[in-house]
């Protein structure tokens, strides 16, 4: 498998490591120091499909399917999906796949997944960019509430399987801004997020859903040593306003508010979103 630059080709590698009962699918791509690519809720590594070309000229990127989505294989067991869990994997996997700290990059679930490997193993992370993130909730009734919702969504995804899921999922608001995508994108994107198994897209909820992950807010200022690089889109005031808040928090911390996008920066504006990214890099920030 191939993609095409406007100046040269990268190879794709494929490949599978164990690590404890989880059977991590992952694909490298390029050269140069590593990047880590952590994809959102319903998503896969195929969503960086169209910025990896981009990435793969400056870097060696690693993108992996996160338990309960794609091609990567876990134990019929929740605990497999936490962060707690799974953070310390993805160090393990940077180690092997890798040898050196890598510049982790999460969308979403992925964000808020990244932010808890660079505090729990800051070792294996050099810097850090997040995408539509959060440090997720600070009360515990608020977190109590979402995971009696996310609970209840679970629940469905196993009772009505992943079409009906899908169908509601692309009607939220919060991707309302994906309207934008030229309907082979959408089609794309549909057919990718219905690839996934509906049980175990149910049990990544119930593991690390926004409700279940611990709360990070009074952790971030930790952050100290780590360069982090925040990106937005204008149109999810939400998180724009979450992220101003982490900013304010994170004395390394840049942010990047990107116009006319919603959530889903790559997708919407991924030329703008992969000249943020490479900007980064080059500024060694």
């Amino acid at each position: 498998m191939r993609f095409a630059s406007n100046t040269k080709s990268f190879e794709l590698m494929e490949k599978n490591f164990r690590i404890d009962q989880t059977l991590y699918h992952f694909t490298i791509f390029g050269e140069g120091k590593p990047l880590l690519l952590l994809h959102g809720f319903t998503g896969s590594k195929e969503s960086w499909r169209g910025v990896i070309p981009s990435l793969a000229k400056t870097w060696r990127v690693i993108a992996v399917d996160l338990p309960g989505h794609g091609q990567t294989i876990a134990p019929d067991d929740v605990t497999a999906y936490t962060m707690p869990v799974v953070a310390g994997q993805l160090a393990r996997l940077i180690e092997r796949a890798a040898g050196e700290p890598a510049h982790v990059l999460g969308y979403s679930m992925g964000g808020r997944l990244a932010l808890y490997l660079a505090l729990a193993h800051p070792a294996w992370v050099s810097a850090l960019t997040l995408e539509s993130a959060s440090p997720g909730l600070e009360a515990e009734a608020e977190r109590a509430a979402r995971v009696a919702s996310d609970e209840g969504l679970a629940a469905r995804i196993e009772r009505d399987g992943i079409e009906k899921f899908v169908e509601e999922w692309e009607k939220l608001p919060l991707f309302a801004s994906q309207a934008q995508l030229p309907a082979h994108a959408r089609a794309e994107l549909r057919a990718q997020r219905l690839r996934n198994r509906p049980h175990e897209m149910a049990l990544s909820l119930r593991g690390m859903g926004t409700g279940a992950q611990p709360s990070l807010w009074g952790k971030i200022e930790r952050s100290d040593s780590l360069s982090v690089n925040l990106i937005a889109g204008e149109l999810d005031t939400k998180f724009v306003g979450i992220n101003r808040r982490m900013q304010a928090l994170m004395s390394n911390a840049r942010l990047k508010v990107v116009a006319g996008a919603g959530h889903s920066v790559h997708l919407e504006k991924p030329e703008t979103w992969a000249a943020i990214v490479s900007q980064t890099e080059r500024k060694s920030f």
